[in-house]
């Protein structure tokens, strides 16, 4: 089994900041995310800011696009993002929208199972028209009521289909190794690193994880 991707979570509203922590990470970093408020507080600067330091980077544009698609992603992928989310809940045509706009710029889109009733026939009919990626994400407001995505991701992972697996929701080192022999191919980190007292060591102990699962 390959290792699975490591992704940051740069969820800082201030973009500086934001850059600092993924300088000081991208040893053990594959894709940087612009976090939906970042992305919204600071906008598509960002995104050309972070490909420009780290042109070897992945980086992902969390807009969860809702409606308009392909209007709304195409700016980000121009601008050099390599992957934008979707939400499952917008529905095929938006989705297929987003997918349009990544094929003319050789990106990927992701996704993003949240709060879909039917998450395996949405990830189904996703990897049909051409996502490259599934989303399983247990949301703050859910990791806060005592969701995980364990169960989910064991769904999707069942499905066999041919995209890659994300999961996000509080993964941290004493879960990135199960989550990675579940079938997961991007493993998503935010605060177990950025929270860390010291967030360097943080990602090099859950790099170091991924890669031993």
């Amino acid at each position: 089994m390959a290792r699975p991707l490591i992704q940051l979570a740069l969820d800082h509203l201030d973009a500086g900041a934001a850059v600092k922590l993924a300088e000081v990470t991208a040893p053990y970093v594959d894709i940087f995310e612009i976090g939906t408020p970042c992305i919204k507080h600071n906008g598509i600067s960002l995104v050309k800011e972070l490909k420009k330091k780290f042109p070897n980077k992945l980086v992902l544009v969390d807009l969860k696009t809702m409606d308009a698609g392909e209007y709304e992603a195409t700016p980000f992928y121009a601008a050099g993002a390599d992957i934008c989310t979707v939400l499952g809940v917008s529905g095929l045509a938006t989705i297929q929208g987003v997918i349009n706009a990544a094929n003319k710029h050789n990106g990927e889109v992701q996704v993003d199972l949240i709060n879909v009733p039917d998450k395996a026939a949405c990830a189904r009919e996703s990897a049909k028209i051409g996502a490259h990626i599934i989303g399983v994400h247990t949301g703050l407001d859910a990791q806060a009521a005592g969701q995980t995505p364990f169960a989910d991701l064991s769904t999707i992972a069942g499905l066999g289909l041919n995209v890659r697996i994300s999961v996000a929701g509080g993964i941290k080192q004493a879960t990135v190794q199960q989550v990675a022999r579940a079938g997961a191919g991007i493993v998503v980190v935010g605060a177990a690193i950025y929270g860390a007292a010291d967030p360097v060591a943080a990602a090099r102990e859950i790099s170091e994880l991924a890669s031993a699962a």
